[in-house]
């Protein structure tokens, strides 16, 4: 024992002031193995009342996991049945789809060929309106191709002097007929000096004629344009234009002299053009020409210019022919108003007449009625027995009869 004492009293650890012995040392690990036995203890009497608890709930939860699975497999059974029953109407619906669907393709299908027959038809009848429109064009082009033919025949007919000099002859002898009447125009008319313009036309109040002349030099103005087209510089076109204008000064000043003659012609004189595109480059480009020629008194016309000034004198014409009238208008008015007068008067006398007629026929109509009147007195009075010997009376019808024919009688002499 002492030894023992001894040995737990060995010093094995100083902490400070403090000494820790064997003894101290194996007192803590028996404290400590102590605890721990207690906790063991401890430990597993908690962890049986806790199996004993998880047991419980186990128990429960299967108990409750079962009811679950009873009402799962309620709710399947019913599930079950509400499918199959909704496979029922869905087949049915399915049934009634189909057909519907059957029905609309149906519909749609001869919709379809109906709206193919008429978009066939349509087709048809659009193809048949192309032809129709592709046989006029092919009149058109052949028409167009004529009229190409036929312009070529014109470039041609103006390419010669002659024919085109031939060419504004006739537009301007086709304006002034067409305005003028026949005895108001003369064409290639002589002159006293010789010379023979191409219209003359006469003047109202004795005034002297008027000269057109169609002979427009188009040849310097065929050179511009073939110069403005084939040199670029303007040399050319710069020389065509003067020769285009010493032309037509030799063409007014041969107008000025020869047609215009005093006391035989009028003082002014039409130079036509038979162009508008002409007409409107000389009054353009040319002014100096065109106050050269009013100078002259030569006056540039084109065609319609010219179609206007004949229509003003064809206005001046007819007033003057209307002024030369006027007495045998005025003899005729007179005229006029003696036929009125005698006319009002008759017709005077015709109501007079016709009052008269109608004083009559009221004075019949007052008489008849008067008569009329005393009729019917006539039938109202009574008559006793006639004596033997006296004449037998009309029968009553009779005396009735000519009454009515009394009464006829007045009322056609009335109405007449």
């Amino acid at each position: 024992m002492t030894d023992l004492a001894q040995l737990l009293a060995q010093p094995v650890a100083q902490f400070g002031a403090t000494v820790v012995t064997l003894g101290h040392t194996l007192a803590g690990f028996a404290v400590l193995l102590l605890a721990l036995l207690v906790a063991l203890v401890v430990a597993l009497w908690r962890s049986a009342k806790a199996r004993a608890v998880a047991a419980a709930e186990a128990a429960d939860l299967a108990r409750d996991t079962e009811a679950r699975m009873a009402g799962l497999l309620r709710a399947q059974a019913e599930m079950q049945g509400r499918m199959s029953a909704v496979a029922d109407v869905l087949g049915a619906r399915q049934a009634e789809l189909n057909q519907s669907i059957g029905q609309r393709l149906d519909a749609m299908t001869g919709r379809i060929g109906q709206t193919m027959a008429e978009q066939t038809k349509s087709t048809h009848d659009n193809l048949a309106r192309l032809q129709e429109r592709l046989a006029v064009i092919d009149t058109a082009q052949n028409n167009i191709q004529s009229l190409a033919g036929q312009v070529v025949q014109l470039q041609a007919i103006l390419s010669n002097k002659q024919t085109r000099g031939a060419f504004g002859q006739s537009r301007m002898e086709a304006i002034v007929a067409d305005g003028l009447p026949q005895g108001g125009y003369t064409f290639q008319h002589t002159l006293s000096n010789g010379s023979r313009p191409d219209c003359v036309v006469r003047m109202p109040n004795g005034a002297p004629p008027l000269v057109i002349d169609a002979k427009f030099p188009l040849e310097a103005w065929n050179a511009i344009r073939a110069a403005a087209e084939a040199d670029q510089s303007g040399e050319a076109q710069r020389a065509a234009q003067q020769a285009f204008r010493r032309d037509l000064d030799v063409h007014i000043r041969a107008i000025s002299e020869k047609y215009l003659l005093p006391g035989e012609t009028h003082d002014t004189a039409f130079m036509f053009v038979p162009s508008e595109s002409i007409f409107a480059e000389i009054h353009e480009n040319f002014e100096p020409i065109v106050q050269r020629a009013h100078r002259a008194r030569i006056v540039i016309v084109s065609p319609s210019l010219l179609m206007l000034s004949i229509q003003v004198i064809q206005s001046i014409l007819k007033d003057a022919s209307m002024r030369e009238q006027a007495h045998l208008i005025q003899g005729e008015v007179v005229r006029l108003m003696e036929d009125l007068s005698r006319l009002d008067d008759r017709v005077r006398k015709l109501q007079v007449h016709f009052g008269q007629a109608n004083k009559d026929i009221d004075d019949i109509l007052i008489s008849a009625s008067k008569v009329a009147k005393r009729g019917q007195k006539i039938e109202a009075l009574e008559f006793g027995d006639p004596p033997p010997a006296a004449i037998e009376p009309e029968p009553a019808h009779s005396a009735q009869s000519k009454t009515g024919q009394l009464r006829l009688r007045v009322v056609e002499d009335g109405s007449a």
